[in-house]
């Protein structure tokens, strides 16, 4: 892959404390697909052709299984693995605390498998449509190594009204 190609980074290491479960793999379509399959192809369609689930490593398993099966020879899959002491520098998990840091500790722990490539993040239980495929994925394109921008990537987001 040439490093103009988007990735689509889906942020899937959810726990599901409060759920109860993996809800990020929890059938909702009736052929049972999940709202990361509805994302993923819109993401496809759209013109991603590669995409990097963050999962927690215990859930590897699962995901080949149930997941990235599916997705053979139709998109390029990675894993990237979130670990709560992959922190940058000087930083230390505080004493007691189980959860991850979240969004921005996610992508962190996405970054050798994004390395040089613009991509755009979604997380995997939400659900985004096409359109929102389309923008991300123009956005990543418009984002060389000299548009100026630090960091080659988008966050998709609604204002929380429309959520």
């Amino acid at each position: 892959m040439t490093s103009d190609q988007p990735s689509l980074l889906v942020l899937a290491a959810g726990m599901g404390s409060r759920y109860g479960g993996l809800k990020q793999l929890d059938p909702v379509g009736p052929g049972g697909e999940t709202l990361m399959d509805y994302s993923i192809y819109d993401a496809k369609r759209a013109g991603f052709s590669r995409v990097v689930f963050l999962i927690r490593r215990e859930m590897r398993e699962v995901f080949e299984e149930q997941v990235s099966r599916k997705y053979q020879g139709i998109l390029e899959v990675d894993y990237a693995y979130q670990d709560k002491d992959d922190l940058p520098g000087d930083f230390a998990y505080p004493e007691g605390r189980e959860k991850p840091w979240g969004t921005g500790h996610a992508v962190w722990a996405a970054r050798e498998a994004l390395q040089g490539v613009p991509f755009a993040v979604i997380n995997a239980d939400d659900f985004y449509g096409r359109p929102a495929f389309v923008q991300m994925h123009s956005f990543c394109r418009s984002l060389t190594e000299d548009s100026g921008h630090a960091l080659r990537a988008g966050l998709a987001s609604y204002p929380l009204v429309n959520t």
